[in-house]
């Protein structure tokens, strides 16, 4: 059972840069517990803290969902320093449920951030991982998936989503 509501679009939340985390405390480790159990529910590989109407820069990935422990990331106040090459490929977000874009985005893409304890870390991701570290990063600076497609595939995607809120399907 999922323990936070994923907030959808067209939230404001979502489109507000997240502030810095600064405290390093049992609530933020509960937050990252709660954002986890969220995203393995929703079948997710990553969800930032916007997602969840907590306007902070941080989020959780594990692109093996919840396979293997070692790939259970915690990015606070994360900062891409260094990306490399480029992918295209099929995109979701719990955000949006059910509408998946082609995007492109960097094959290769370092991240620098802080972990539960505050201590600062990089991690070298690449593939499916890259394309979750800029995702989320993105979602922590306010910027959706939609904002990396054409404005006229961004505009059919806005009017899909109308439609679905006037039908109470959203």
């Amino acid at each position: 059972m999922a323990k936070r509501k994923i907030v959808k679009y067209p939230d404001p939340v979502l489109e507000t840069p997240g502030e810095p985390v600064t405290e390093f405390d049992a609530e933020l480790k509960r937050l990252v517990e709660d954002m986890f159990e969220t995203m393995y529910a929703a079948s997710g590989v990553g969800l930032a803290a916007p997602q969840v109407g907590v306007s902070k820069r941080l989020f959780v990935m594990d692109c093996s969902g919840g396979k293997d422990p070692a790939q259970r990331h915690v990015m606070i106040n994360p900062q891409i320093i260094a990306t490399e090459g480029e992918q295209t490929g099929e995109e979701g977000c719990l955000s949006f449920p059910g509408i998946y874009l082609p995007v492109t985005r960097a094959m290769r893409a370092v991240i620098r951030a802080q972990d539960l304890e505050g201590r600062e870390f990089e991690l070298d991701t690449q593939e499916l991982a890259a394309r979750c570290v800029l995702h989320e990063t993105d979602h922590c600076d306010g910027i959706l998936f939609i904002e990396r497609v054409s404005p006229l595939k961004r505009e059919m995607v806005k009017r899909r989503i109308k439609k679905l809120i006037k039908a109470g399907e959203w």
